[in-house]
């Protein structure tokens, strides 16, 4: 089981666990307000996350559909934002801290 650090819209403070699979569906299955239309085929915005900067490098880049999509989020952060379903889960990213985005 894997720790995530995550700060919901509401700036309160959680830590959750997840087993395996996307970021996304660890953030869903705990109520986080992460609506996940698409449900994780990258073809949305509905899972954004900021992730914590001390984080951002040890996740794989983003793919340039991630970029687009990012890209057209009223709340960009380069950087930091990243769609939790593209973000798979695994020991390294134990401890890791994201905050939920406003939604767009």
């Amino acid at each position: 089981m894997v720790a995530i650090n995550v700060i919901d819209r509401k700036g309160q403070k959680r830590v959750i666990k997840a087993a395996g699979g996307s970021l996304m569906e660890a953030l869903r299955d705990n109520d986080l307000d992460v609506e996940a239309i698409c449900g994780g085929c990258c073809s949305c915005c509905t899972c954004h996350v900021f992730i914590a900067p001390t984080w951002a490098a040890k996740l794989p880049p983003c793919t340039a559909d991630e970029k687009d999509l990012l890209e057209g989020s009223s709340f960009n952060r380069p950087g930091e934002s990243r769609l939790s379903c593209q973000i798979r889960m695994s020991d390294a990213l134990d401890g890791l801290e994201v905050t939920v985005a406003p939604p767009d």
